[in-house]
């Protein structure tokens, strides 16, 4: 590959912080340099940084197109671009030398974003890395764990997972750290589709079927009598073997810490997929309240929660449990999967049954047309992204520990990343005629 590195973005770290409390901050930098990375790395010497001189963009002019970039938090740049404290700094393992990342292109990147959505343009994954990736992914889903047959191969490729997980995880160091998030991603997609969704899913009997995947992730410790066929078990079905082994190469380069952390978001996950079931059993359609709590419990979560483990580093246990980072985690999930309900809306009506989305719960609801319900959903993903990166900017401000810092930044370059892949697969979505 060649030798030169990718050009950092633009800074968005607050151009203040508060302390967080000196020996918290001194504590959680000195673990920050005793972590050991995913695939090791040098020894540093800890240290609380100083706030970065940062500069605030200007406010974009009244005639920009409503689809690109909503007014920024005054003061306040975003946390998603590094420098002063770069991620090449704060970077605790070797990385190999990339190349620069092209700008986005018509010719690379189709279709439109939601009109009046509030997102940020990233730049068009990197073709070399994405083709590498697809190829191992699907390398690994045909010839380890024999996926889907043969039939499905057309959708797979469509889904381009090498080019979602290439876009959300731009700091990741090498290859192999990428596909730890890729696997994982189709795994969790397999368990959707043919349990829940597409390829055969149903709610009757889910409860079941999630739990004996989730022992996949969460092994089972038993007598020796019984050990074996829940072994054996782990190879019954695709999910199952999909997430057997994605979670094994997992394992290999996180720590015991990020291991549990992902197995409890796995858990939440599976624990909204019951609740949505539950509600398609009785053909019940929850208030809106409802259909947000559900969201918080299935949605993209588990994804950008392993940034740290993606990108080569660690979160401490500590920093990230803390009320406020959880916070954090949480809305971006929920504002991803928004993201979800509003560019899958068209194709969910075009399915058999009747789909739970955004939109459909507030027309339901609130007695509003399609064209309203779907409009005011665009305006709760608002809410939750500017929440999503107000909360996060305080937390950067608060505790300006390099790996909260680099940590903020990767969960907000998954949120941005996610939405790119959402809006220019148009092999899978489209807008309604709504504008």
């Amino acid at each position: 590959m060649p030798a030169s590195e990718p050009t950092p973005p633009q800074s968005s770290l607050p151009a203040t912080a508060a302390h967080f409390g000196a020996h918290v901050l001194t504590e959680a930098a000195g673990r920050a340099c005793d972590i050991k990375a995913a695939l090791g790395g040098p020894p540093c010497v800890p240290s609380v940084p100083a706030p970065p001189a940062v500069s605030v963009p200007a406010s974009p002019p009244p005639d920009a197109p409503t689809a690109v970039v909503a007014t920024p938090i005054p003061g306040l740049e975003r946390i998603l671009r590094p420098n002063g404290l770069g991620t090449a700094g704060l970077r605790l393992i070797s990385r190999e030398q990339l190349p620069t990342p092209s700008k986005p292109s018509a010719a690379m990147a189709g279709g439109r974003p939601i009109p009046g959505l509030y997102h940020h343009q990233v730049a068009e994954p990197d073709p070399v890395r994405v083709e590498e990736v697809s190829q191992r992914i699907k390398s690994w889903a045909l010839d380890e764990v024999s996926l889907y047959p043969e039939d499905w191969e057309e959708q797979f490729d469509g889904f381009s997972v090498g080019r979602y997980m290439v876009g959300c995880h731009p700091d990741a160091p090498t290859i192999d750290h990428l596909m730890i998030a890729t696997r994982l991603m189709v795994a969790e997609n397999a368990v959707d589709d043919c349990y829940c969704e597409d390829h055969g899913g149903s709610p009757v009997g889910l409860g079941e079927r999630l739990l004996l995947a989730h022992t996949a992730l969460d092994p089972v410790y038993t007598t020796e009598e019984y050990q074996a066929p829940w072994a054996e078990s782990l190879h019954a079905d695709a999910p199952r073997r999909a997430y057997r082994s994605a979670m094994g190469y997992f394992g290999q380069a996180a720590s015991a810490s990020q291991t549990d952390r992902y197995r409890h978001d796995m858990a939440r996950l599976h624990l909204g997929y019951l609740a949505e079931a539950a509600w398609a059993q009785t053909d019940h359609v929850p208030e809106v309240w409802e259909y947000l709590a559900m969201r918080q419990f299935n949605n993209f979560r588990p994804c950008p929660t392993i940034t740290d483990t993606v990108g080569g580093y660690e979160l401490p246990a500590d920093l990230h449990a803390q009320s406020a980072m959880q916070k954090v985690i949480a809305l971006a999930g929920n504002a991803t999967t928004i993201v979800n309900d509003l560019y899958s809306y068209t194709k969910e009506l075009d399915a058999p049954g009747r789909h739970l989305n955004l939109p459909v719960v507030i027309a339901e609801r609130e007695g509003l047309s399609e064209r309203d319900a779907y409009l005011k959903s665009v305006d709760v993903h608002n809410d939750l992204m500017h929440d999503f990166e107000s909360n996060a900017a305080a937390l950067a401000a608060d505790c300006p520990v390099p790996t909260v810092q680099r940590f903020l930044r990767g969960v907000a370059a998954w949120v941005d990343g996610n939405h790119h892949w959402h809006q220019t697969n148009t092999y899978r979505y489209s807008l309604p005629d709504f504008w």
